[in-house]
């Protein structure tokens, strides 16, 4: 009976999507279809466009074309859909707020590359509103993927055993060749708003509250004030989110006022907001905001080339090695937990000198290993300036992999290699407590059995 019910509710998704993508022909009575459903896992279907799409990506990557690696494709779209499937079993749930939060990062990169929010709009026809509730549901289904492979995988290891077993069933000639590699490390300040560009924001949102409480409709100052570049475009609409979410000033501010009241300046690591409640339910609330961030003067960006000279100096005398003085002192998260150290893909810290940042890459063209730099500004992926001190540890010139110099990589290309086998053996024992169907037309990767 349960099978029937499923294959009910694939029927009517079958139907949904049909009439989604099939549109009347101009040209003749017939009907032209330009994409259709070809895999079902439970109330999930892959759809063509689907499969094309990450062929194409497949292609763009350098790989070699062919039929057999469109079925490698399909078969991980459906391991995917498989796993979104097992997720509602095991009751593994990704919350909205940490989507949302995931799409603010994508669309504020996006921001930057297209050149602001109108450029976005413009390249894709739409309103950002659109686009990202387009996107929202692809990045719920990847970050809920991840944590199912995660939950399956979290426990596996590789014994150094095991490493040198994996690299010896290499042949001699499928080593992968290095180029030349570098170790680099940085420290990062940030030049922090001091108290004169703080209460020049200040008085802003006081004058903006101002014209709130004269009338003028808080979507409207939203849209020409808010720096949030999550929610301006929206009114400053933040939506539902439960207690602990976000900053707990903006909670604890939130959460003082009654529906309809609109805060004074309130100050979190974010900058200042004006915040009005609009509702609670339970343990959630509901918000708008204008969040306006004080951007520093000469005198702060002074001030944080100052401490990162100090701290060359602390490093040159030994007071503090370079990495302990990253992890306590650089404002880069990304690098501050390795020491301050760039890492590949595989964690290891040193990457490919075609990799590095150009304006890095000129740099240490000029140092001898071993030495810092004085401080240096330069920009930040989001436009903003800081300092920076860069360390020019090592340099590995171009080699074939070798279990000396490449271990890390080495280790984790065997880990890699197990946690695939654990999701395969995962796929072939679950595979009977989904239902699974496969259009015809894919029938030669032979999926179903």
């Amino acid at each position: 009976m349960k099978k029937q019910n499923r294959q009910m509710r694939l029927r009517f998704i079958a139907i949904s999507a049909a009439l989604l993508f099939t549109l009347p022909s101009f040209a003749q009575n017939n009907e032209v279809v330009i994409d259709k459903i070809i895999a079902k896992v439970d109330d999930y279907i892959i759809l063509k466009s689907e499969l094309e799409r990450s062929y194409l990506d497949f292609l763009s990557r350098g790989e070699m074309r062919g039929s057999n690696a469109k079925c490698q494709i399909l078969q991980q779209l459906v391991v995917n859909k498989m796993l979104m499937a097992q997720s509602e079993i095991d009751s593994i749930f990704v919350d909205d707020s940490e989507v949302n939060s995931n799409l603010d990062r994508r669309m504020s990169v996006m921001a930057q590359q297209f050149g602001g929010e109108e450029a976005i709009e413009k390249a894709y026809g739409k309103s950002l509103e659109q686009i990202r509730a387009e996107i929202f549901d692809n990045i719920k289904e990847q970050l809920t993927i991840q944590r199912m492979q995660s939950e399956l995988t979290s426990e596996l290891k590789v014994t150094p055993a095991e490493v040198k077993k994996f690299f010896k069933n290499i042949p001699q000639d499928s080593l992968p060749y290095f180029s030349t590699e570098v170790s680099i490390a940085q420290i990062v300040k940030e030049p922090e708003p001091g108290k004169t560009q703080k209460d020049k924001v200040r008085n802003l949102m006081l004058d903006i509250r101002s014209q709130l409480e004269s009338g003028i409709d808080f979507a409207v100052l939203a849209k020409k004030y808010s720096q949030d570049p999550g929610s301006a475009a929206n009114g400053g609409q933040l939506g539902f989110y439960s207690r602990g979410e976000l900053a707990p000033e903006y909670e604890a501010a939130a959460l003082s006022m009654k529906p309809g009241e609109i805060s004074m300046p309130v100050e979190t690591q974010f900058g200042f907001h004006l915040i009005q409640l609009q509702e609670k339910r339970g343990n959630t609330y509901k918000t708008r905001h204008i969040l306006i961030t004080p951007q520093p003067n000469q005198d702060d960006f002074k001030k944080a080339e100052n401490f990162l000279d100090s701290i060359r100096t602390m490093i040159q005398l030994d007071s503090i090695t370079f990495q302990a003085a990253a992890k306590e002192h650089s404002d880069d998260q990304a690098t501050s937990s390795a020491g301050g150290f760039f890492q590949d893909e595989t964690g290891a810290l040193r990457i490919p000198a075609e990799q590095l940042d150009p304006n890095i890459f000129f740099t240490i063209d000029t140092m001898k290993i071993g030495n810092i730099t004085k401080p240096i500004r330069y920009q930040k992926q989001d436009g903003g300036y800081a300092y920076r001190i860069i360390y020019y540890k090592n340099k590995i010139s171009p080699h074939q992999a070798n279990l000396d110099i490449d271990y890390q990589k080495i280790a984790n290309a065997a880990l890699a290699r197990k946690k695939n086998a654990k999701i395969s053996e995962w796929f072939e024992k679950a595979r009977g407590n989904v239902f699974i169907e496969i259009d015809p037309e894919y029938d030669y990767c032979n999926l179903a059995n």
